[in-house]
């Protein structure tokens, strides 16, 4: 059976508070700067509280572009505001745990991580075999965070002028 084990992080040019609200925004299904690769919905609940489920959507060729979707539903089991996310995949494509912590730095910046230990479930686990979807995740993830640290760096730059 394959199993991930993949941390993917970037330094993002802006405070804590901010990647904290952009992640929980895009949980929350605003598609700003996780897209192409992928796409957030609410299930139940809400994504910063615990049993809170989002649905995501893996696209393979970019929203809109036709291809495979992976589809899963994370499960919020552990909240640390501002801080931490931890969430369990528990239905669908996956399944296993996701943790995103930010980490704020002394400079202002944010470093936030994303830590995912979950396995391909169904003919997912057949594909996996013949696919490294595990570099295709760091790849999509780590261009969701290089999108999300322009976003708000160019924020951010606005407000301190």
């Amino acid at each position: 059976m394959t199993t991930y084990d993949l941390i993917d992080e970037a330094v993002i040019d802006a405070p804590a508070t901010a990647v904290w609200e952009a992640l929980l925004s895009e949980f929350r299904g605003a598609a700003q700067w996780w897209v192409p690769a992928n796409t957030f919905a609410p299930v139940s609940g809400s994504p910063d509280q615990v049993g809170g489920e989002v649905g995501v959507t893996v696209h393979t060729k970019g929203v809109g572009n036709g291809g495979l979707k992976l589809r899963f539903t994370a499960r919020t089991v552990a909240v640390e505001s501002g801080r931490r996310l931890d969430v369990e995949y528990v239905d669908g494509a996956f399944r296993g745990p996701a943790t995103f912590r930010l980490e704020p730095l002394p400079d202002g910046r944010t470093r936030l991580s994303m830590h995912f230990a979950g396995r391909p479930h169904g003919w997912l686990g057949v594909l996996a075999k013949a696919v490294d979807l595990g570099a295709e995740h760091s790849k999509a993830t780590l261009a969701a965070f290089e999108c999300l640290g322009r976003r708000l760096s160019s924020s951010t730059a606005g407000a301190r002028r």
